[in-house]
């Protein structure tokens, strides 16, 4: 179990401590919910958490192929929708691997994004296609 607090400061903006270790982050609504965006909106957070588990497990997946894929890149493009409520509609992710590979280990690494916590836990009404390219 990890436990991280959350403060509403005000003004639509909140700080969050990951009990652990004490690392602090801040968010703002976004300006197109009265915020200022002067932080990652909690939606914003959404999409950094599905790209950052979908690098840690490629990560983990390298280890064991006995790759190295340092500076990997990934990109989520967010797509909030406003009808019958404001949800994430979409959250689009590219993933930039720069190191040649086989065909094989193309594959093995397109298997473990799609198996990412994150990528899992997502409601089903929330399109999340995760594209490679390669080089």
């Amino acid at each position: 179990m990890v436990q991280i607090n959350m403060v509403y400061e005000g003004d639509l903006h909140c700080t969050a401590t990951h009990q652990p270790s004490g690392a602090v982050l801040h968010t703002d609504a976004p300006k197109d919910n009265m915020g200022k965006g002067e932080n990652f909106s909690p939606t914003d957070l959404v999409a950094t958490a599905l790209g950052t588990c979908i690098l840690s497990v490629l990560g983990i997946l390298s280890r064991t192929m006995q790759i190295d894929l340092k500076g990997t890149k990934v990109m989520v493009e967010k797509e909030m929708m406003t009808q019958p409520v404001r949800r994430i509609g979409k959250l689009t992710v590219t993933v930039h691997v720069f190191i040649p590979l086989s065909d094989e280990q193309k594959q093995k690494l397109i298997n473990a994004a799609h198996t990412c916590p994150v990528h899992k836990s997502l409601h089903p009404d929330i399109e999340a296609p995760i594209a490679f390219i390669w080089g």
